[in-house]
């Protein structure tokens, strides 16, 4: 991380994302690490969105945590 807030990509996340001559990025800072998604694709909450719906929706993914700790039931 420069002192500007800039921070390289690993070569192979540029070329994958198309950010050839540098670009923007979404950061979601969970503690002790950090979710990079490129910009412009509806932004980290449309990504997280999709992910959810396409593992069934929110009430099912709940309920598999739920099973799993019975202390979050």
């Amino acid at each position: 991380m420069s002192g500007r807030g800039q921070m390289a990509l690993p070569a192979e996340t540029r070329r994958r994302w198309n950010l050839f001559d540098g670009g923007e990025v979404e950061i979601a800072d969970l503690g002790d690490a950090l979710v990079i998604v490129p910009a412009g694709r509806g932004g980290l909450r449309a990504l997280l969105q999709g992910a959810i719906h396409d593992a069934g929706g929110y009430a099912l993914l709940a309920d598999r945590v739920a099973a799993g700790d019975p202390d979050l039931a």
